[in-house]
């Protein structure tokens, strides 16, 4: 889904505060220096470490999946694919629909007009709602032949779309056109790019905070790539991330550390930028896709085949 992180980096912080400090005397420059050194590097902090417990949100739904938070409204959007409908949640627990029908959408991005951007399974397409609401195609062929069933989407700060084609949603009496699962791109002038056909069954996909790194798991194999992103968008040849996630592997997303969260058999599993596995939060139902949502991006949303979940980190 589109997860989108706003941090200070540390080269800046470091830059202005060396300024001020060419004000101070000789020992408290050096003191400053030892202070700031002493820091911790986020990368190589837990960030599970004084989490709160899993809290159930809401259950009662028939599949959840496609978690969005929506900063500029403070609301988180998601999916129940089987019953075709959006639903928004208020924190802490008002859910009203958002929507209905949606051509059974399975994820949600937002492109930086802020427009709603779906990955919908039974239309075989990726659409677009304009501001004023119409819903539009931004892809649904490939060289002519319909795509299986656009599954997961990230959107790049330039407009740049990633995404998923596995036939997981393909319409009962539908068929295949396409004979591979691609990765695909649109280009921010709205053109498709075939990216990958090396996947079983790809499906989560995420970028890394600075948006270098565009991670894709399949469901199928149980791993997770990363392919380097080029300057235009394009991407690079794929390495593998983690060889296996233990069982499946759906939508994932990223925090400001550049740690990956992956909604798999076992519960969310979270890895560091290096691939090590930091620890799993583990749920009382098979989670689908998570993002981080409330004003100070702590709150992981979970979305886990009947109900909407949430946690606190600490980090």
């Amino acid at each position: 889904m589109a997860k989108r992180l706003v941090h200070i980096t540390v080269a800046g912080l470091a830059s202005m505060m060396s300024a001020l400090c060419l004000a101070c005397d000789t020992t408290a420059a050096t003191s400053h220096s030892r202070s700031h050194a002493a820091q911790p590097n986020p990368r190589e902090i837990n960030p599970l470490t004084g989490r709160s417990q899993v809290e159930k949100v809401r259950g009662g739904f028939m599949f959840t999946e496609g978690p969005l938070w929506i900063s500029t409204k403070n609301v988180l959007l998601f999916c129940d694919f089987l019953t075709d409908t959006i639903y928004q949640l208020q924190p802490p627990a008002t859910i009203t629909v958002f929507r209905r029908p949606t051509g059974k959408s399975n994820a949600l991005g937002l492109d930086p007009q802020g427009q709603l951007v779906a990955s919908e399974g039974d239309t075989r397409r990726v659409s677009r709602t304009l501001s004023d609401g119409t819903i539009i195609t931004v892809a649904d062929r490939w060289q002519g032949k319909r795509l299986n069933s656009p599954n997961d989407n990230i959107i790049r700060s330039d407009g740049t779309i990633y995404f998923t084609d596995p036939p997981y949603g393909l319409p009962p009496g539908q068929t295949r056109e396409l004979n591979f699962q691609g990765v695909f791109r649109v280009d921010p002038v709205g053109t498709l790019h075939l990216e990958s056909t090396d996947f079983n069954r790809p499906n989560g996909a995420t970028l890394s905070p600075d948006e270098k790194t565009l991670y894709v798991d399949d469901t199928a194999d149980a791993l997770i790539r990363k392919f380097p992103v080029r300057a235009d968008g394009s991407l690079g040849p794929p390495t593998i991330f983690v060889a296996s996630t233990g069982g499946g592997g759906d939508g994932m997303t990223v925090d400001h550390a550049g740690n990956l969260y992956v909604a798999t058999d076992a519960g969310v599993k979270v890895y560091q930028p290096s691939g090590a596995l930091w620890g799993t939060i583990s749920l009382p139902e098979t989670p689908s896709d998570c993002t981080f949502g409330d004003p100070d991006r702590k709150t992981l949303y979970i979305t886990a085949k009947t109900s909407l979940y949430r946690v606190r980190l600490g980090g």
